[in-house]
């Protein structure tokens, strides 16, 4: 009569079983992350739609002229003011300033990775390359903030505003010793912030009331 073998050993674990926590209850800190670089399709379109109407509006004109009519008024008035007026004018110096300050802008938008209402997350540090790159968006990090902060003693009402590199936390107190609940809710907060593994963390706000 034949009966069924048993394993002898452990079964192989899961390839996707999570791996295991750092000895001595560390927490693991992973590595840093960037925010993701932002597509731009609508501002990008929006400045294409600006250039290329400008662009078509001159190029009718010139053509216009061209064929014997006669040039907008606007182009008229425009070559007037560029003909007439000193440099030194107040008008120009205006404009030339606005017009600095706009490409520079532009340029820095450009140069940066857009997408400020995200948070980059820490990526698993026993992952191999590429990766895992995730990231949280400000108001879901402020919900859970506020969460924590609901759930310290004493705090009644709490706000949480969360920016790039802070986050400030304003709290009701109905009860308790103000200076207290304050330490509580500071401590709570650094807490849930280290547990939302941002890649850089947030600096803790708080003021009660």
């Amino acid at each position: 009569m034949s009966s069924a073998q048993e394993p002898s050993g452990p079964a192989p674990p899961e390839r996707d079983a999570p791996p295991p926590g750092p000895a001595g209850g560390g927490r693991d800190r992973g590595h840093a992350t960037h925010r993701p670089w932002s597509a731009r399709r609508l501002p990008a379109a929006l400045v294409a739609a600006a250039i290329a109407a400008a662009a078509v509006a001159a190029l009718v004109d010139v053509v216009s002229v061209r064929v014997g009519g006669r040039a907008a008024g606007w182009r008229r008035h425009l070559a007037d003011e560029l003909a007439t007026r000193p440099v030194d004018d107040v008008w120009m110096l205006t404009g030339s300033a606005v017009a600095v300050c706009v490409g520079v802008w532009l340029i820095v938008l450009a140069l940066g990775p857009g997408l400020r209402r995200l948070l980059p997350l820490r990526s698993p540090a026993d992952r191999p390359p590429p990766r895992l790159r995730a990231s949280l968006d400000r108001g879901g990090a402020a919900t859970v903030l506020r969460d924590a902060a609901m759930r310290v003693p004493g705090v009644s009402k709490a706000h949480i505003r969360v920016h790039r590199h802070r986050a400030k936390a304003r709290a009701d107190v109905r009860f308790r010793d103000p200076q207290q609940v304050k330490a509580d809710l500071a401590a709570a907060l650094n807490e849930e912030r280290d547990r939302l593994a941002l890649s850089r963390p947030l600096r803790i706000v708080v003021r009660v009331r």
